[in-house]
C-alpha cells in the first residue's frame, strides 16, 4: 500500500501542466552534448523531451532541426522539426531565422535528387555562349559590310574637252611667229585630249587544273565551331564564310547545318 501510494506521487496526474520544457532534465542534457560536439546523443535526447511534451516541445524540435541540417545532414527531418516549432511559435523571435533554415533545407535536398529536373547547367551555359558569339560576329559582319558598301561608290572619270570657241585659247594655241613669218589670227581648232588611261590587260585566272592541283585544307567540326568563326581562324576574316560554304555546298543544306564530325574543305 505504501509503495502504491510512492508511485502515484512520481507520477504526473492526468491533466496537470508541464513545467517550462528547457527546465527538462533531457533538453539540458542535449545542451550539455551539443558543446561536446556529441551530436547524435544530443538528438536522441531532445527527441525524448519531444515523446514526454508532444505538440509542447517547439523548442526541441527547433534545436532537433539545426542538428538535423547542419550535423547528421538529414534536411527531411530538419524541415519537419522546423515546421513543428512555426506550428507551436509562428510570431516568435525567431520564427523568420526558423523559415530561413526551412529554405535552406530546401536548397540542400535538391542538391541529394540523381538528376536535375532542368536541362544541364553547363550545356545552357555553352549555348548561351553560342549565341552571345553568334550576335556579336553578326554585328561585325554588318559593319565589315557597310564599309564595304562605302568604298564600292567610286567617283565618274570625266573626259576633258579643250573649247575651240574662244579667241584666248585659239591664240595660245599658234605657234610663236618668227621674224620671217607673218602673224596669223586665224584660230585652229583644238582636239579632244583624252585623259582616261587604257585598260590593262586583266591577271589571267588560274585555270582548272591549276586549282585542282591546289592545296585544300581540312577541318573537322567540333562543338562550338561555326562558319563565322572558322572564317576568322583560317582568313582572319569573317565576311568570308561563305567561301567555306560554297566549298562544301556536297555536305552542307544550308550556312546553319554544320554538324560535329563533319570533315569541311578549306579553300
Amino acid at each position: 500500500m505504501v509503495a502504491m501510494l510512492l508511485f502515484a506521487g512520481c507520477e504526473r496526474q492526468a491533466g496537470q501542466p508541464l513545467g517550462s520544457e528547457i527546465d527538462e532534465s533531457d533538453y539540458r542534457m542535449g545542451q550539455k552534448l551539443v558543446k561536446q560536439g556529441r551530436s547524435q546523443e544530443a538528438l536522441a535526447a531532445y527527441l525524448r523531451v519531444i515523446e514526454k511534451r508532444g505538440d509542447a516541445a517547439p523548442e526541441s524540435h527547433l534545436e532537433a532541426g539545426i542538428i538535423c541540417l547542419q550535423q547528421i545532414k538529414d534536411p527531411i527531418a530538419a524541415i519537419y522539426h522546423f515546421r513543428k516549432y512555426l506550428e507551436r511559435q509562428p510570431n516568435s523571435p525567431q520564427a523568420t531565422q526558423v523559415r530561413g533554415l526551412v529554405e535552406s533545407a530546401k536548397r540542400e535536398f535538391a542538391r541529394t535528387l540523381p538528376a536535375n529536373p532542368m536541362e544541364n547547367q553547363s550545356e545552357r551555359l555553352d549555348m548561351i555562349e553560342q549565341v552571345g558569339q553568334l550576335q556579336r560576329e553578326n554585328e561585325q559582319l554588318r559593319a565589315e559590310l557597310a564599309i564595304m558598301r562605302g568604298n564600292a561608290v567610286q567617283p565618274t572619270v570625266n573626259r576633258m574637252r579643250v573649247p575651240t570657241d574662244t579667241t584666248s585659247n585659239s591664240v595660245m594655241s599658234t605657234p610663236p611667229p618668227t621674224d620671217n613669218s607673218p602673224i596669223s589670227l586665224s584660230p585652229e581648232p583644238l582636239t579632244e585630249v583624252p585623259t582616261t588611261v587604257p585598260d590593262l590587260e586583266p591577271p589571267q585566272r588560274p585555270t582548272a587544273t591549276t586549282a585542282a592541283n591546289a592545296n585544300v585544307r581540312r577541318h573537322v567540326v567540333t562543338k562550338g565551331d561555326t562558319l563565322f568563326s572558322l572564317a576568322q581562324r583560317y582568313y582572319n576574316n569573317r565576311s568570308r564564310w561563305r567561301d567555306i560554304f560554297e566549298a562544301n555546298r556536297d555536305k552542307m543544306a544550308n550556312e546553319n547545318s554544320l554538324q560535329i564530325g563533319m570533315e569541311l574543305r578549306i579553300p
